[in-house]
């Protein structure tokens, strides 16, 4: 019996490993598509890297719960939503999408530290998480923090060529910041 247990816990971990590596893999190739300066296609190569964010790389209770969330935001009952991105960072603090929607609802109901502290673990897991980044851009203005707004669309542009909001971002603050200096 022990034998057994042994061998099975050794299938599901290489299963499990296989999984990650397979969507590592399916991320960079989409990445790297992104890259293309090519809206057309690109908005469909985003929506793919967005499914793939969403969805938990082994446990689909996680992504169920995600999903639960996303649908309590889209309600507007925040607390109902942070209590479940909560629980599913607890269950698993190395999704980054988690923390992502977790940052979302704190800026929503303007907790803009807290916010970029969920930001900052979802870029420590996902550097190129192009929604993160704008979202840092989000919170950097409200905090006053121009230049980190503007460093957080850019490095997002860098990652999306054909992101439109960055471009129209980065103009809004810098007339936000010539009219401060009038």
């Amino acid at each position: 019996m022990k034998r057994f247990f042994i061998i099975f816990v050794i299938f599901i971990l290489f299963f499990t490993n296989s999984l990650a590596e397979e969507r590592k893999i399916k991320l960079n190739r989409l990445f790297n598509e992104l890259k293309i300066e090519n809206p057309s296609l690109s908005y469909g190569v985003e929506q793919k890297i967005w499914k793939l964010w969403s969805q938990h790389p082994t446990d689909q209770n996680l992504t169920d719960k995600l999903e639960e969330g996303s649908e309590f935001v889209r309600n507007q009952e925040y607390s109902k939503a942070l209590k479940i991105f909560t629980y599913v960072i607890e269950k698993d603090p190395k999704w980054a999408e988690a923390w992502n929607k977790r940052a979302t609802v704190l800026y929503l109901v303007g907790d803009y530290q807290r916010s970029q502290y969920d930001i900052d673990k979802v870029l420590a897991l996902e550097n190129r998480h192009f929604g993160a980044l704008a979202g840092q851009g989000l919170v950097n203005i409200k905090l006053n923090n121009y230049e980190k707004a503007i460093k957080s669309y850019e490095r997002a542009k860098e990652i999306y060529p054909s992101m439109q909001s960055p471009d129209v971002m980065i103009k809004q603050i810098k007339e936000l910041i010539k009219k401060q200096l009038i």
